[in-house]
């Protein structure tokens, strides 16, 4: 009996192993998803950066979003729309609390779950990225971090530099087992 094995003959470290294995391979699936969209049937992703959808999407999820044509955006749809003040582009995802159909022109009025008042001005079919499929919570929060210095030091350089001292390591200490 090794020492990973019980009584019943499993072996646990081999399970652990496999657990392991696939909660890594869904961590990076999300993070792929997050990167290219398409490979989950959505347009585009982004990072929500405020409350302003809770609890229906809280401030660091990600959301997945599709191209619609503005005529089957309906009241309740959630949206990510272009906001520029200033002259930088923002994105926002509100809810659309009422559809404004004027001169042939559709324009929504949108609120955040959150907030107590609509937004200041209607949304232009014209700057309507599309409508929110899904999200995915606190992911967001992981990749506004690897934007930064830190981010990039902690999730890239730190496990870069640990690979090449382990590797290093394995290579002076003749880990090569070449005698069986």
């Amino acid at each position: 009996m090794t020492p990973s094995n019980t009584d019943d003959g499993v072996d646990w470290r081999r399970v652990a192993n496999w657990i392991g294995l696939g909660v890594l391979l869904i961590i990076v699936g999300v993070f792929v998803a997050t990167a290219v969209p398409q490979a989950v049937g959505a347009d585009e992703s982004y990072v929500v950066l405020s409350s302003s959808m809770s609890p229906a999407i809280e401030a660091g999820s990600v959301v997945f979003v599709n191209s619609v044509p503005p005529a089957d955006i309906s009241e309740g749809d959630v949206i990510t729309y272009d906001r520029s003040p200033g002259g930088t582009t923002s994105r926002v995802t509100h809810r659309v609390i009422n559809v404004i159909a004027e001169d042939g022109q559709r324009q929504f009025r949108t609120k955040g779950d959150a907030n107590e008042d609509l937004d200041p001005e209607p949304v232009s079919s014209a700057a309507v990225v599309g409508v929110v499929t899904f999200s995915v919570p606190y992911i967001g929060h992981v990749i506004t971090f690897s934007q930064t210095r830190m981010g990039l030091l902690t999730l890239v350089v730190g496990p870069a530099l640990l690979l090449v001292i382990l590797e290093i390591r394995d290579l002076l200490s003749g880990t090569g087992d070449r005698e069986q």
